[in-house]
């Protein structure tokens, strides 16, 4: 345990910085980046890891390392953590885990025959203000809870691809492009004539890349309410919203969820928005201290029999505002996380 793990890193600019930032308490023996400027980079950091722009061949190396951080787009994190859990590797994958549900499950069962220590980057999770929500809701604060609602104003949509512009010398659009159609190095373009790169942030917009709001913004939103509510498989899913696109993913959606009871909980009705759609009948009609309107902003709204509980990252808030002014809270029961990344480590060690 008081060893250092050597951990090999796919994906090393953005998130992939700011992660391999997180677990550069250990040796960082590999690092593997389709851009040679986020690669160089990286190598500066950490001039005695190899260097990979492809992760194929980093895996020809694969007895060199411990343990995999993936933070690569997510049509590629798939391909990029399969070959970790064949290969016996702990895992750290980006949200969300795969680029689609069938993936997902690969991904699972692959893990599952591995046993090894994985982790998502649901980094929010360890923060303290969820675990102070999860305590207030499964403690009855509010209540029984049946309806629950996520929203998000997150807006990815409305871009399309044009090509015409060479590739970028610093990077390997081939590579990056991975297991999506090949098709000419493109860039994203909207109606009011912005123009920006696919790649290292704008495939978002996009199916052949991206999971639109949901897959950036839901993984870390939903969380909570799945934690809080001991929330597993919905048993009916229904969604609204505009017409789909066939390039650009779609956002103003509503997706309602049905789960079942469980434990002791009853049933839940879920519902996530986005794009700038959400329960405003009922926002509408909760007050801050002050007899204001709240104005809370993206989050999660718990419903309940005795009363609400509307929360976000960092805060959260029982109502009516009145009615829990001399509420006492239940003594914590969640611990203090040691760190999101660290709890990877540890697990591992």
């Amino acid at each position: 345990p008081h060893e250092k793990l050597n951990i090999a890193i796919i994906g090393a600019g953005g998130r992939g910085g700011s992660n391999l930032a997180s677990v550069s308490t250990e040796n960082i023996v590999a690092l593997c980046d389709v851009n040679q400027i986020n690669l160089d980079r990286a190598a500066e950091q950490h001039p005695k890891a190899r260097t990979f722009r492809d992760f194929r061949k980093l895996y020809e190396h694969a007895g060199e390392f411990d343990a995999v951080v993936v933070s690569t787009c997510e049509h590629t994190h798939a391909f990029a953590t399969l070959p970790a859990l064949q290969l016996g590797k702990h895992v750290y994958c980006e949200k969300p885990l795969t680029h689609n549900v069938w993936e997902a499950r690969v991904i699972r069962e692959a893990a599952n025959e591995a046993g090894v220590a994985t982790q998502m980057g649901t980094q929010i999770h360890a923060g303290d203000n969820y675990r102070r929500v999860v305590e207030l809701v499964q403690s009855g604060a509010i209540g029984e809870v049946r309806e629950a609602h996520v929203f998000h104003g997150s807006n990815y949509t409305g871009r399309r691809l044009i090509t015409g512009k060479p590739t970028p010398k610093h990077v390997n659009w081939d590579l990056w492009l991975g297991p999506s159609a090949a098709r000419p190095y493109c860039e994203s373009f909207k109606e009011d004539n912005s123009v920006i790169p696919v790649h290292p942030f704008s495939w978002r917009w996009f199916w052949d890349f991206g999971t639109g709001s949901m897959g950036d913004f839901g993984c870390h939103y939903l969380d909570l309410t799945h934690w809080a509510l001991k929330l597993k498989y919905p048993t009916r899913i229904s969604a609204s919203g505009p017409t789909p696109l066939l390039e650009s993913a779609t956002a103003g959606v509503a997706v309602e969820y049905e789960y079942p009871a469980r434990e002791n909980l009853p049933p839940v009705r879920l519902t996530w928005y986005d794009g700038g759609r959400q329960p405003d009948d009922i926002l509408a009609t909760l007050k801050n201290e002050a007899g204001q309107p709240l104005n809370w902003g993206p989050g999660q709204l718990f419903i309940g029999s005795e009363g609400m509980l509307i929360s976000n990252y960092s805060a959260h808030k029982l109502l009516p505002v009145e009615k829990y002014a001399d509420f006492k809270r239940p003594e914590p029961f969640i611990p203090k996380s040691m760190g999101h990344h660290n709890e990877w480590i540890y697990a591992i060690k």
